[in-house]
């Protein structure tokens, strides 16, 4: 990998730190040619220090390293994109980011239909939305949309209709999001699980 240390007459190129596993940005930072070659070396991502004007690695007194999983050159060789294994709030400050954000697995919009699923099943004003109403008459008549949901997507899988399929299909998905969740489980369990049966 050939990064360009000399482009700056301070010799240093900005290092952004990504978690490998949730794709969230977690922190800036500098190296110089020695961080680079040390991170290399021990797999525990290192940096230039500006203010303390020394090698620093993160977590060397908190213990919150960040393990170096890949690194990855820009188009013009002078900034790098560190993936990394997070161990502990990466910031300072003990956030997980240095933009004080949670560092958690995010999928897209689904994750944005998992937090309207959960604001219309404990909003307190009596919704009668479609959710709340399916809340409200418990985890049998949930599984059994389930159910049908499932059924109607086999059904409309072996027809010719891609877009009946896809109707129905959006139809199973969002169903078994409110299941999900009244089994007290969210999309990121089910990453879990999946990730452990993934060798």
């Amino acid at each position: 990998m050939t990064i360009d240390f000399k482009k700056n007459s301070d010799g240093l190129v900005p290092a952004i730190v990504q978690d490998a596993s949730t794709k969230n940005v977690l922190m800036l930072g500098y190296m110089n040619e020695e961080a680079f070659q040390k991170t290399q070396e021990t797999k525990k991502v290192t940096f230039y220090s500006r203010s303390k004007k020394r090698l620093w690695t993160k977590g060397e007194e908190s213990g919150n390293f960040l393990n170096l999983v890949e690194i990855k050159n820009d188009c013009d060789k002078d900034s790098l994109l560190i993936m990394v294994n997070p161990v502990g709030p990466t910031c300072h400050t003990g956030s997980d980011t240095c933009w004080n954000e949670n560092n958690e697995p995010n999928f897209g919009f689904f994750s944005q239909l998992e937090q309207v699923i959960n604001q219309r099943r404990t909003a307190a004003d009596g919704s009668s939305s479609y959710v709340a109403s399916l809340f409200e008459k418990g985890i049998n008549k949930i599984a059994q949309k389930v159910g049908e949901e499932a059924v109607e997507t086999v059904i409309e899988a072996k027809d010719d209709n891609d877009d009946l399929f896809l109707y129905e299909s959006a139809d199973l998905l969002f169903h078994y999001l409110i299941l999900l969740q009244a089994k007290g489980f969210t999309l990121k369990d089910i990453e879990s699980e999946l990730r452990k049966r993934h060798k």
